[in-house]
């Protein structure tokens, strides 16, 4: 290791002190030829008496102690389940930061951590009632545990459908080969509404097509 051209400088400068040592050299001798103190040179022949070759490599050090740790993230959490701020519809990672008087860096860090976008488009299809859990789970309960004697049906619609009706036919390619074609223009048929309704029990699906919505359609 005193030697090598791959190791680190100081594991290098370390090495060569336990050399000098376990030659019987003086530490003050020791310490004027490697250009370091002599508290440094007794302090590697300490190291390297406990621990060997391993006790020359850096100790593991704690680090700076987090500004905003996990009590900053609790604080974000709670300020978002209070009323924004005049003139604000929902909270953003600046009006949180102004709010607590920290960082927005460190909201949006936390922000991450916990799984939260403030800013992020929610699709159509997702419900935005707030007791859409409990009645999904009663939906859902009928499924699993239908009433005895009960049929239990789940119905879905597909409504405005455009009806296309394209040309299709088989042409040849430059390379002679024989391909399926459609045309890119079409004839329109108006719109269809498609129905299906799924038997839980028996998996049996009835599926229905029309060009009207009528509530006697669902009966």
């Amino acid at each position: 290791m005193a030697a090598s051209r791959t190791e680190a400088k100081q594991m290098v400068e370390r090495a060569r002190i336990i050399l000098g040592c376990l030659e019987g050299r003086r530490v003050q001798q020791i310490a004027r030829e490697g250009g370091t103190r002599p508290n440094t040179v007794i302090k590697w022949r300490q190291r390297f008496v406990q621990g060997g070759l391993a006790g020359l490599r850096d100790a593991p050090r704690p680090g700076a102690r987090p500004v905003y740790g996990a009590d900053f993230r609790t604080q974000v959490l709670a300020v978002l389940e209070t009323t924004p701020s005049a003139g604000q519809a929902c909270w953003d990672g600046p009006a949180v930061a102004v709010k607590l008087g920290g960082s927005v860096h460190a909201v949006w860090r936390g922000l991450r951590q916990e799984g939260i976008c403030l800013q992020r488009q929610r699709s159509w299809c997702v419900s935005t009632d707030k007791e859409f859990a409990a009645k999904a789970a009663n939906i859902v309960g009928l499924y699993l545990n239908p009433p005895e004697n009960a049929l239990v049906i789940s119905v879905d619609e597909k409504p405005s459908i455009q009806a296309l009706e394209r040309a299709t036919g088989y042409v040849e390619t430059d390379n002679s080969k024989i391909v399926r074609g459609c045309k890119s223009t079409y004839k329109r048929h108006g719109t269809l509404n498609f129905f299906a309704a799924l038997q839980m029990a028996t998996g049996l699906i009835q599926t229905s097509a029309t060009t009207l919505i009528e509530p006697r359609i669902i009966e």
